[in-house]
C-alpha cells in the first residue's frame, strides 16, 4: 500500500504542531518571566519613592510595603495550590488598598504634593501589574492543543511501524524518535507550567527576594 506519502505528510504535520506549541509555550514563559521582572522593578521604586516623605510617615508606608512584598513573594512561592494563590492575592489587595489610601489622604495636603506626584504613578503601576501577572498565570497552551498533538504523535508513531512491518526495523531510530518527541513534548508543558518541573521562574523570582534588603535594619 502507499503509505509513504501519508506517513510523510502526518510526519509533517506533527513537526509543524510541534513547532507552532513550543513557540506558543515559550513566549507564553518569557512574558511571565517579564512580568515578574517588571512587579519587582515597580516594587522596589515605590519602596525607594517612601524616602520622599517625612520619617513619621515614611516608617509607616514602609511597613506596609514590607507585608506587601510578602505577600508577592509568596504568590510564587505556594506553585499551584489555587487556594492558596487566591489567598496570596486577597492579602495583596487589602494591604494595597491600605497603602493606597493613605497615599490618597496625603495628596489633599499640599507639603506632600510632590512626593505624592511621584509616588501615584509608581504605587499605581504596583498594583495593577498584580492583574497582570494573574492573567499569564492563567495564560496556558490550550489543552486541546496537547492532546491533538499527543494523539498526532501516537498515529506517526504507529504509521512509521506500520509501514515498515515488512522491513528490517532499525531500533535505532525507533527509540531515537520516541525519546525526542517525548522530551519535546515534555519540555512544551514544562515551559507552560513554570510554578513546577525545571524551566521554572526561579531566578527572576529571587530578585524579588533581594528586594527584602531595603527593610534590613542598618
Amino acid at each position: 500500500m502507499g503509505i509513504g506519502p501519508t506517513e510523510g505528510s502526518l510526519l509533517g504535520l506533527t513537526a509543524l504542531l510541534l513547532s507552532f506549541t513550543f513557540g506558543m509555550a515559550s513566549n507564553k514563559y518569557e512574558l511571565r518571566r517579564q512580568h515578574l521582572v517588571t512587579e519587582t522593578n515597580e516594587i522596589g521604586k515605590t519602596i525607594l519613592r517612601c524616602d520622599l516623605y517625612p520619617d513619621s510617615i515614611r516608617n509607616l508606608l514602609r511597613a506596609d510595603l514590607k507585608n506587601y512584598l510578602e505577600t508577592r513573594i509568596s504568590y510564587y512561592n505556594v506553585g499551584d495550590d489555587e487556594d492558596l494563590i487566591n489567598r496570596t492575592l486577597v492579602q495583596a489587595d487589602s494591604i494595597s488598598k491600605i497603602i493606597w489610601n493613605k497615599v490618597a489622604l496625603l495628596s489633599h495636603n499640599r507639603d506632600y504634593w510632590t512626593a505624592t506626584e511621584q509616588m501615584v504613578p509608581s504605587l499605581n503601576a504596583m498594583i495593577d501589574i498584580v492583574i497582570t501577572r494573574e492573567a499569564g498565570r492563567k495564560a496556558m497552551v490550550p489543552h486541546l492543543i496537547l492532546v491533538v498533538l499527543g494523539i498526532l504523535i501516537l498515529v506517526s508513531a504507529f504509521l512509521s511501524g506500520y509501514g515498515s512491518k515488512n522491513l528490517e526495523r532499525n531500533n535505532v531510530l525507533v527509540i531515537a524518535f520516541a525519546i525526542m518527541t517525548t522530551l519535546a513534548l515534555y519540555l512544551i508543558i514544562d515551559l507552560d507550567r513554570p510554578r513546577q518541573g525545571f524551566v521554572n521562574l526561579e531566578a527572576a523570582q529571587q530578585l524579588m527576594v533581594d528586594l527584602r534588603s531595603n527593610f534590613s535594619e542598618k
